[in-house]
């Protein structure tokens, strides 16, 4: 059902309940997720971004319940991933009179995904657009999180359409940040946040001073996915102020995997010397939990502690695409280390070491390696590597 967010101005997204999947299997959403799209209507007509081409009937017989599409005067696509052009050809063939309004980047992507010939029309960075009464204004935000990627700022209404910035992968019964769980909402947006803009935190920092700098002002914030920022709408710009500049936290993560239960009691050890020096924890079994979820704890963590069996002269397999996705985002600001068991080799530890320093993790303290079930002094081994970690973590001990 199509709500107005503004006078004159509606969303005419779709809530995907049931999507638990994103990005492939890149990114899960097991809270669902929305495909925003919003309708200006004023003396010119313009749509900001579709919606994911599955949902394309759904999506057009909304918009036909507000306007007719031929008379639509613009499609701006600030974004050309297919969760937010999916329904655009669709939509271009009913609204034969308008232009696809796109970033400079976007003439690129735009016509590389869909190759139509349609009017075309690249904005920006303090490019504007009159519809009548209201004026847009376009700000390009490259690698947030595509280099196409811009903002589309509604003057009058100081409403700004943020693509990919400020999202979560959301389902929800209402649209606004005020009718929904703030604690749901804040974990939703931090998932979001660190699983696909972590990379380029460098540039969100940067991208926000440049629009804080320009004093617009912004009672709405409406991203393209979960719901929209109209309470305190600068909050969750503060928040990926926050983020963006990932300062280590006192708390850490005691990451691991087991095949007898050796580990995973190496594990517990490790975390009860974490817990002696103050340092709460999470401890986290690899095979049990959600790696998206699993790396925002990470990203929250200032300390990782990873442990792991040795097999076939290595770690168990499931922590590798944990460590292949904590690679590509790029985080910054954590001491780490290793420990594991073995029976046969014993290799685990130094491959895992390898793979905190890849990560970007400075490796603080030597890693600990029992043989068979640890004896009581390899746990104790582990309670003291808890509390060297929390000491470091603490700024009691350098790294």
């Amino acid at each position: 059902m199509h709500t107005e967010i503004k006078p004159g101005i509606h969303w005419i997204g779709i809530v995907d309940w049931g999507l638990r999947h994103f990005h492939g299997h890149e990114l899960s959403t097991n809270r669902g997720s929305t495909y925003n799209s919003y309708l200006i209507l004023d003396e010119k007509i313009a749509v900001v971004d579709t919606v994911w081409a599955p949902f394309t009937d759904d999506y057009l017989a909304q918009l036909r319940q507000l306007v007719d599409p031929a008379r639509i005067d613009y499609v701006i696509t600030n974004h050309a991933e297919p969760d937010h052009s999916g329904a655009l050809p669709a939509l271009m063939r009913e609204a034969v009179n308008a232009t696809v309004v796109v970033s400079k980047k976007g003439m690129d992507s735009v016509p590389g995904h869909y190759h139509q010939d349609w009017r075309f029309k690249a904005v920006g960075t303090g490019d504007t657009l009159s519809l009548g009464r209201r004026e847009l204004l376009f700000l390009e935000a490259p690698m947030l999180h595509w280099p196409d990627t811009m903002f589309t700022y509604v003057k009058n209404d100081a409403l700004l359409f943020s693509n990919d910035a400020f999202g979560q992968h959301y389902a929800t019964a209402f649209r606004f940040n005020d009718q929904v769980d703030p604690l749901e909402l804040e974990q939703e947006a931090l998932k979001y946040y660190v699983n696909i803009l972590t990379p380029y935190s460098a540039m969100v920092t940067k991208k926000i001073a440049e629009i804080l700098a320009l004093k617009l002002p912004v009672d709405m914030i409406a991203p393209s996915h979960g719901v929209l920022w109209r309470q305190n709408p600068l909050q969750i710009v503060t928040k990926y102020q926050e983020w963006a500049a990932q300062q280590p936290q006192p708390q850490a993560v005691v990451l691991y995997e087991s095949m007898w239960h050796a580990t995973r009691r190496m594990a517990e050890a490790v975390g009860d010397g974490l817990a002696d020096a103050g340092v709460p924890y999470k401890l986290i079994y690899a095979s049990a939990n959600d790696r998206n979820d699993i790396l925002t704890d990470i990203f929250q963590a200032g300390a990782v502690v990873v442990g792991s069996s040795t097999v076939n002269n290595g770690f168990l397999p499931s922590l590798a695409p944990i460590f292949s996705e904590w690679k590509g985002l790029r985080m910054k600001n954590k001491i780490g280390a290793a420990f594991g068991s073995y029976g046969w080799s014993g290799e685990s530890v130094k491959l895992v070491e390898a793979q905190l320093k890849e990560c970007g993790v400075t490796v603080a303290h030597p890693g600990i390696l029992a043989k068979w079930q640890p004896k009581p002094e390899e746990l104790e081994a582990c309670r003291a590597l808890g509390r060297a970690v929390a000491a470091t973590l603490k700024g009691e001990t350098k790294a």
